[in-house]
């Protein structure tokens, strides 16, 4: 992607002067010894099995006790019957000490996220050529801040948006108070004896658990039934694949790949970061600043790579396994339709009046979301290489086919 190095600046929360609601979440107490112990080393003696381990973070994943609120579980957000994605069609979700704050980005899934690699700025994908740096790419959540399991599972907990716990020994004290008996059996008999410890078995649950490959990535889709050569796409399914893969028209596959790697089932995902310049989501509170900006990559909420102005709008490409179940896309969540999502990678250079608002004097303000310092940052591949007025990328009868095969990869697909 071509980027270039601003060298301004914007306010973003946490600067000096910043008037936004919005609070950045600064690291607190992880409660586990962090830089002193490595998390896998062998803390407990024996070890639990995978099974008691993954049995015991389903029962924490669903515990809406273990929030400061009592009403947010992980669960919640995250619902079981909703591909592990939200259940309802907000942009953002409600939580915090009162279950009232909002949240600043859309809910993403927790399934098939179980190859993601950790966050590295140099990325070479391992296809025999190592001369490729993809760049940023990797790491859990929107901005790659999360480098494991255990790492995504512990922000939840201690967001002041999410979850909102004071720190760990108040999440130790929630398990103890609700699940003292199984962590005992899992654990062993003193466990509680030492809060850190604990802290870090209910995290190590939560990591067994959401690698279950029956629930978090089953392969179950129709394409994969296709791949295993166990079912036949559609002539629809077919041309949608076709205009997926084809680099003059979707060019979807750059960024999701849908071909077998080395034998392996794809993901639906290069774990790279992409600005593709979403418009603005109103219903985001946040946004009611125009000051407010989300800037993905270079902050608010990942604080560490703030003056890499290059990464500036970029955020994680997701998977698209699931996605014609998702209640919104992006990841400020602007799109409530599938077909809009693919119809506004097809136009957004072509009719950009369509998707961006004017200014009181007419201009089209386009990539509203992005303070114009950081628009060079933005993806400008195709189908993003066409102009006003220029026929788009992809046409109509493109866009349904595309949206065809993206049920494809549904997951429970039961043939005949």
């Amino acid at each position: 992607m071509d980027v270039a190095r601003a060298q301004d600046r914007v306010d973003r929360p946490g600067d000096s002067g910043d008037r936004s609601q919005v609070s950045v979440d600064r690291p607190r107490n992880n409660g586990y010894n962090a830089g002193n112990e490595p998390f896998y080393s062998r803390s407990f003696d024996p070890m639990p099995s995978a099974a008691a381990l993954t049995a015991l973070g389903r029962q924490l994943f669903a515990d809406s006790a273990l929030s400061a609120s009592g009403k947010i579980a992980c669960a919640t957000c995250h619902d079981p019957k909703h591909d592990f994605g939200p259940a309802n069609t907000q942009a953002v979700q409600r939580g915090g000490a009162d279950g009232r704050s909002f949240g600043v980005r859309a809910v993403p899934s927790l399934k098939y996220t179980q190859n993601t690699p950790p966050f590295t700025e140099h990325f070479v994908d391992d296809d025999g050529d190592d001369s490729v740096d993809q760049g940023p790419a990797g790491g859990r959540t929107w901005d790659g801040r999360s480098q494991s399991f255990h790492d995504q599972a512990r922000l939840p907990l201690f967001s002041s948006f999410e979850m909102a716990n004071r720190d760990s020994d108040a999440v130790v004290a929630k398990v103890q108070a609700g699940h003292a008996e199984e962590f005992r059996a899992v654990f062993g008999a003193k466990v509680f004896d030492d809060k850190a410890l604990a802290f870090k078995g209910v995290l190590m649950a939560l990591e067994a658990y959401q690698q279950n490959p029956a629930e978090f990535y089953p392969y179950s889709s129709k394409y994969d039934s296709f791949l295993r050569h166990e079912a036949s796409l559609s002539a629809q399914e077919l041309r949608g694949l076709a205009a997926f893969n084809d680099p003059e028209r979707g060019n979807c596959a750059r960024c999701h790949p849908s071909a077998k790697i080395k034998g392996a089932f794809p993901q639906f995902t290069d774990f790279g970061f992409a600005a593709i310049g979403a418009p603005r989501n109103s219903s985001i509170p946040a946004n009611a600043d125009r000051r407010y900006y989300d800037l993905g990559l270079c902050g608010p909420l990942r604080t560490d790579l703030q003056d890499r102005h290059e990464y500036c709008g970029l955020f994680r490409t997701p998977s698209l396994r699931n996605v014609a179940h998702r209640p919104v896309f992006l990841h400020n969540g602007v799109f409530h339709s599938l077909s809009d999502v693919v119809r506004f990678y097809a136009e957004r250079d072509t009719k950009p009046e369509k998707w961006y608002p004017r200014a009181s004097d007419g201009r089209i303000l386009k990539f509203d979301d992005l303070p114009a310092l950081y628009v060079a940052n933005v993806d400008t591949q195709a189908p993003f290489d066409r102009h006003a007025g220029d026929a788009a990328a992809l046409n109509d009868q493109d866009i349904e086919d595309i949206v065809a095969f993206l049920r494809t990869l549904t997951d429970g697909f039961q043939s005949g």
